[in-house]
């Protein structure tokens, strides 16, 4: 059995995290070649819950929170050998339990949108995405 639990992102191994994000398929997408932007992206999630079984990193989700109307569910990762078993739904219940009167909103993997629905989510039509500067 899992543990899921918040961390302070800071604390985490960005070696093992990077791991993960390989071994969950989410560094096709993700800046994990850029090791100082990639460890930014740790350090700087304001809320972050990870998985874990036995000590191993098993899923993680990565947040950013006012905790009072918005979480943004930026990374939700699971290792494709513990994927399919609940981890990523139980990230998501102990993400959103961690600020409770905010909603949670996030930019789903194309080939995961038609997952969010069975998990409690509504598709909203008007999200916009504007690349970064650099």
């Amino acid at each position: 059995m899992w543990k899921c639990e918040v961390v302070n992102g800071p604390s985490l191994d960005v070696a093992e995290v990077t791991a993960l994000y390989r071994a969950s398929g989410l560094a096709e997408r993700r800046p994990v070649a850029d090791g100082e932007r990639f460890a930014d992206m740790i350090r700087n999630a304001n809320l972050v819950v990870v998985a874990r079984i036995n000590e191993k990193l098993v899923g993680i989700a990565r947040s950013i929170t006012d905790g009072a109307y918005v979480t943004y569910l930026s990374d939700i990762a699971v290792d494709r050998e513990y994927q399919r078993r609940g981890i990523g739904v139980d990230l998501m219940r102990v993400t959103q339990e961690a600020a409770p009167r905010a909603k949670l909103v996030l930019l789903s993997a194309p080939a995961a949108a038609e997952y969010y629905p069975h998990v409690g989510f509504t598709r909203h039509p008007s999200a916009w995405v504007r690349d970064p500067l650099s």
